[in-house]
C-alpha cells in the first residue's frame, strides 16, 4: 500500500509521572484544521477504491439490501388511551411511530422521522409521553450526534408546540403527574457546533424543569453542582408523582441517590429542596417503583449479582432497608412494576434471559415464563395496567413480541407479533447455535456462542470473532443481518465470547476486566481465537476479529499484542489513545472502567496496552499486522474520531518500510455519521457492505456463495 506521508510533530511531548511520551499526531485532535481534513480525504482515497474495486461489493450490497428488507416492529406501549409502537417496512431509514386506539384497530402513522431529511441524517433519539397521554416530548439528533433538541407534540392534533430545548445531551425526559411539564438536563453554554462537539469535554450538566408552551429561557433551574463539573444528573419522577428520584453519576458505574419530595413544595417555581440519601459513589441504585414513601431499588449494595431493596424515605437509614428480592446465583438484569402489585424480573442465566413475576409486597415467586435460548431485549408495561409486552430475540430469531395479561394469569404469554425475514427458504433449523466454555490464560472458564450452518462438518471455516468486554455490558444473543450474511456468503461461522469486563456474571465478571485487570479482557479474547484454531473450527488465515467502541479498543490492543493470531481485523469507532481519552467529550466518565492516566498506577497500566502507544514495526513474519480496517465518523461526539485517526497514522507509519508487512492498513471515515445511535438504514447497509467486502478481500475465502 502506498500510504500518504503524514507530518509528525516530535516536539509535542507530555510528562506522565516522570515518563516522557511523544504525541506526534496531536494536531489531528483539531477536527477543523485543513491538515486534518486533508488527512481524512487521503485515507478515504485509499480505502474506498480498495473496498469498491471489482464487482464483489456491488454483489454483497445488493444481497445485503435484500436480506435487510423485512418488516420490523417494537413492543406496543400504552400512553393515555392509545397504544404506540415502532415499525419499519424494511428499508426505511428510520422506524415510524404508529398509534392505535386499541390493539384491534388499524395502526395510524403518528410520527415519521423519515420526513425530516432525504438522506436520513436527522433521527428521533428519544420520546416521553405525559402521564395523561396528551403530550409527547421528543428528542431530535442530527448526523448521529449525541446532542438532541427537545420538542413537544400535542397528541390529539399531531402538531408541535413552539417549544425547542437545546444544549441537551445524556438526559432523561420525565413528566410530572399533572402533565404540565417535565424535568430534563442540559449543558448550558455548550452548543453543538459543527466538528467542535467531537472533542469538547462535557461538564456542568444542570437539571431544569420545563413548562409546556414556555420558552427555554423561562425554564426553572432545579439542581446544579458547580463544584463537581463531571457529575451527570439522571432524574425520574416516581410512579405516584410525589418524588423526583435523582441518580447522580460521574462514571459508568455507581451513583449517588438524591430525591425531591414534590408534595412538600408549594410549587416548582418557589424552589425545591433536595434530600441527599446516598452520598458516596460505591454502588448502583436504579429506581423501580414505590408504595407511598417506601421506594424500591435494584442495587448491587452487598450483592454483586444485584437484588431488590425497599428504602423508606421517611426512615432511610441502611439498617432499616428491607430486601424484597434477595441476590441469586444469576444476575438480576432488570425489574419493573406491573399490574399494581407485581414485579416483572429478568435474570441472566449463563448469558441467556430468564423471565419471571414476583409479588411486590412479599417478593415471593408467582410464575416463570418458558423462553428459548435468547434475550428479552425490551419490555413495556406499567404499574396501573394489567398487561405487558416483551420482545424476544436470538441469533436466529429476528424478533418475537409476546403479550401477557394478569386478568388471565393461567394462560401463557401469547405471540402478539412475529418478525419474519423475506428470504425464500430461510429456516432457523438450517442453522445451529452452540454454547461452549473455554479456558483463558489464567484458567478462568469463559462462555462462547458459535453459530453456523447445520452441516456434517463445521471445521476449517472462515470465522468472525466479535467481542466487547467492558462497562458491565452483557453480550447476549441477538439477531444480526450482517452475521447471517457472513455465514451464508462465506460459508462461515460466528463466534461471540462473553469475555470479562461485561456483566454476564455480575460485578465479579465486570471487575475481572476493568482498571488494573483490563489485560484479562484481551487475554480472554485471544484465548477464544486460540481455542477456535486449536479445535479446528477455523484457521489463522480465515479468522477475523471485530469490535466497536470499547470493542474497537479490544481489537486495537489485540492486533498489537498478537498480530500472528488473526488474518483480518475490523475496529469500529474505537478508543485508541488511552492517555488522553478522558480529555474529550464524555471520556472522563470512562475512568471508572479504564482508570485515570493522571494517577501513576493507572498510567502505567494504560500505557502497557494503549493501542496508539504500542504500535510496532514488523521485523519478522510473525509480527506482521493482520489486514486491518479502522472505521470512524466525522460526527462521533462520544468516541472522537481523533482516536482512529491517530492510530491509523501510527500504524501506517510503522509498517511503511517493513518488508514483512504485506497486509493493508486502511482507515475509512464516514460523513454525517456518529457513534452509531440514530444511524439511518442506508448508512448501516453501506458500512456493513464495506466491512463484508473488506473481509472477503482480506482472508482466505474458498468461495462466495451466490
Amino acid at each position: 500500500m502506498n500510504y500518504p506521508l503524514v507530518r509528525k510533530d516530535s516536539k509535542c511531548m507530555d510528562d506522565y509521572h516522570g515518563v516522557t511520551v511523544v504525541d506526534e499526531y496531536r494536531w489531528m485532535e483539531d477536527p477543523n484544521s485543513e491538515e486534518t481534513q486533508a488527512f481524512i480525504r487521503a485515507q478515504n482515497d485509499i480505502s474506498k477504491p480498495f473496498i469498491e474495486e471489482g464487482g464483489v461489493r456491488l454483489y454483497i450490497e445488493s444481497k445485503l439490501t435484500k436480506i435487510w428488507n423485512y418488516p420490523k416492529y417494537s413492543c406496543p406501549s400504552r400512553h393515555g388511551e392509545c397504544y404506540y409502537f415502532y415499525a419499519n417496512s424494511g428499508l426505511q431509514n428510520h422506524n415510524v411511530l404508529y398509534q392505535q386506539k386499541s390493539l384491534s384497530d388499524d395502526p395510524q402513522i403518528f410520527f415519521d422521522p423519515n420526513l425530516w431529511s432525504q438522506d436520513g441524517t436527522i433521527a428521533l433519539a428519544q420520546i416521553s409521553f405525559s402521564e395523561d397521554g396528551n403530550y409527547m416530548a421528543y428528542g431530535l439528533s442530527e448526523n448521529g450526534s449525541d446532542w438532541i433538541k427537545i420538542k413537544i407534540r400535542y397528541v390529539n392534533s399531531c402538531k408541535d408546540f413552539s417549544d425547542c430545548l437545546e444544549n441537551v445531551k445524556f438526559s432523561e425526559i420525565s413528566w410530572t403527574s399533572d402533565s404540565k411539564g417535565f424535568f430534563y438536563s442540559q449543558y448550558c453554554g455548550q452548543v453543538n457546533v459543527m466538528n467542535e462537539s467531537v472533542i469538547k469535554r462535557m461538564e456542568n450538566q444542570k437539571l431544569y424543569y420545563h413548562f409546556v408552551g414556555k420558552t427555554q429561557i423561562e425554564d426553572i433551574l432545579i439542581a446544579e453542582f458547580p463544584e463537581e463539573p463531571s457529575w451527570r444528573i439522571q432524574a425520574v419522577v416516581s410512579d405516584c408523582g410525589r418524588y423526583v428520584i435523582m441518580c447522580i453519576v460521574k462514571g459508568c458505574r455507581d451513583n449517588l441517590l438524591f430525591y425531591i419530595d414534590l408534595s412538600q413544595a408549594e410549587n416548582i417555581r418557589a424552589g425545591l429542596m433536595i434530600t441527599k440519601l446516598i452520598n458516596e459513589f460505591e454502588c448502583d441504585y436504579e429506581y423501580i417503583t414505590n408504595i407511598e414513601s417506601k421506594v424500591y431499588f435494584r442495587t448491587n449494595r452487598h450483592a454483586p449479582n444485584y437484588k431488590v431493596v425497599v428504602i423508606d424515605f421517611e426512615n432511610p437509614l441502611e439498617n432499616n432497608w428491607e430486601t424484597i428480592i434477595s441476590e441469586k446465583e444469576n444476575v438480576l438484569d432488570w425489574a419493573k412494576c406491573v399490574d399494581e402489585s407485581k414485579l416483572l424480573i429478568c435474570y441472566i442465566e449463563d448469558v441467556k434471559s430468564s423471565l419471571q413475576v414476583n409479588c411486590l409486597i412479599t417478593g415471593t415467586l408467582i410464575r416463570k415464563f418458558n423462553l428459548d435460548v435468547g434475550t428479552v431485549v425490551t419490555a413495556s408495561g406499567k404499574k396501573k395496567h394489567s398487561e405487558f409486552f416483551f420482545s424476544f430475540t436470538s441469533f436466529l430469531n429476528p424478533g418475537t413480541i409476546y403479550q401477557y395479561d394478569f386478568k388471565t394469569p393461567e394462560e401463557p404469554p401469547k405471540i402478539f407479533r412475529e418478525v419474519k425475514l423475506n428470504i425464500d427458504g430461510y429456516s432457523q433449523t438450517d442453522y445451529e447455535v452452540k454454547q461452549l466454555f473455554y479456558k483463558s490464560k489464567d484458567g478462568t472458564k469463559v462462555p462462547m456462542f458459535i453459530i453456523h450452518k447445520r452441516k456434517e462438518s463445521i471445521f476449517s471455516k472462515p470465522c468472525l470473532l466479535y467481542g466487547y468486554g467492558g462497562f458491565n455490558i452483557s453480550m447476549q444473543p441477538t439477531f444480526s443481518v450482517a452475521g447471517l450474511m457472513f455465514i451464508d456468503i462465506f460459508d462461515g461461522m460466528l463466534a461471540y465470547p462473553n469475555i470479562r469486563g461485561g456483566g454476564e456474571y455480575g460485578e465479579k465478571w465486570h471487575n475481572g476486566g476493568r482498571l488494573l485487570n483490563k489485560q484479562n479482557v484481551f487475554d480472554d479474547f485471544q484465548a477464544a481465537a486460540e481455542f477456535l484454531i486449536a479445535n479446528k473450527y477455523t484457521a489463522k488465515d480465515q479468522l477475523v476479529i471485530q469490535g466497536g467502541s470499547n470493542g474497537g479498543l479490544l481489537v486495537g490492543a489485540c492486533i498489537n499484542q498478537r498480530p500472528d493470531l488473526f488474518a483480518a481485523a475490523v475496529a469500529q469507532v474505537g478508543v485508541m489513545d488511552m492517555l488522553r481519552f478522558h480529555q474529550f467529550t464524555i471520556g472522563q466518565a470512562w475512568c471508572s472502567d479504564y482508570g485515570n492516566p493522571s494517577e501513576r498506577e493507572h498510567f502505567e497500566n494504560l500505557f502497557k496496552y494503549s493501542p496508539l502507544h504500542n504500535v510496532h514495526t514488523p521485523r519478522k513474519k510473525s509480527e506482521e499486522y493482520p489486514s486491518t480496517l479502522i472505521l470512524t465518523a466525522d460526527h462521533d461526539d462520544r468516541v472522537s474520531p481523533l482516536h482512529s485517526l491517530k492510530f491509523a497514522a501510527a500504524l501506517q507509519e510503522a509498517v511503511r518500510y517493513s518488508s514483512f508487512q504485506k497486509n493493508p492498513i486502511l482507515l475509512r471515515v464516514y460523513n454525517k455519521s456518529g457513534h452509531g445511535a440514530g444511524k439511518p438504514t442506508s448508512k448501516k447497509i453501506e458500512e456493513t457492505a464495506d466491512i463484508l467486502t473488506f473481509i472477503y478481500k482480506a482472508i482466505n475465502v474458498n468461495t462466495l456463495n451466490k
